[in-house]
């Protein structure tokens, strides 16, 4: 359970000093009104979607893929699975509502925004390499708490700043969130540099 704490720090706090920076220099703008009602539902989300998703990808079926191939090769084709399952969204005005099961049943909307290829490219890039940290973590520490907390801190983060601000696409540095174009990429990055320093420590301490 620390180690789900601590995910959730390494990945939502590199997100929340970003958010905090693009709304002091006035690319986010912050809403009139805070939106208790969504903010609730993003928090039941980051509670309750990691727990699902990362023992279904990274329990379940990286699992599975660990038993005949090699671990470089199970990452990613599970990050790949995980990336096209997530990028694959409904429309907007069908997705308010985020439920566990929200990810799978948007395979079936919206095909329309592969006429923009830089969009494309920024929103699976990133979602390709969370999915490939989420698995390493689970690799590295041969347990489920670290991805969920780093999910978690993901899905947070990025839901709050998403309902309190007003946001400009400026790709293909920023998308229609903080976790598609090539600052969310960046900021992934610098989770994962956090995790493999913090579990660095944690064996040493540990020894």
């Amino acid at each position: 359970m620390a180690c789900a704490m601590s995910g959730l720090l390494l990945s939502g706090l590199p997100l929340a000093c970003a958010g905090m920076v693009l709304i002091l220099a006035k690319v986010f703008l912050l809403k009139t009104a805070i939106p208790w009602a969504s903010i609730g539902v993003i928090t039941a989300a980051a509670a309750v979607v990691p727990l699902i998703e990362e023992t279904f990808f990274r329990g379940l079926l990286l699992g599975i893929l660990l038993r005949d191939l090699r671990a470089l090769t199970a990452t990613f084709l599970t990050s790949f699975l995980f990336a096209i399952v997530h990028f694959l969204k409904a429309p907007g005005r069908t997705s308010e509502l985020v439920t566990w099961y929200s990810g799978f049943k948007s395979i079936a909307h919206s095909f329309g925004q592969f006429a923009d290829p830089i969009m494309v490219l920024a929103a699976f890039s990133t979602l390709l390499l969370i999915g490939w940290i989420l698995a390493d973590a689970r690799l590295r520490t041969r347990s489920l708490w670290m991805p969920i907390g780093l999910h978690s801190g993901w899905i947070f983060v990025s839901g709050i700043v998403g309902k309190m601000t007003k946001r400009p696409e400026i790709l293909p540095w920023l998308g229609r969130n903080l976790l598609i174009g090539l600052i969310p990429l960046g900021l992934a990055l610098v989770s994962w540099a956090l995790m493999f320093v913090w579990l660095r420590y944690e064996d040493r301490e540990n020894a």
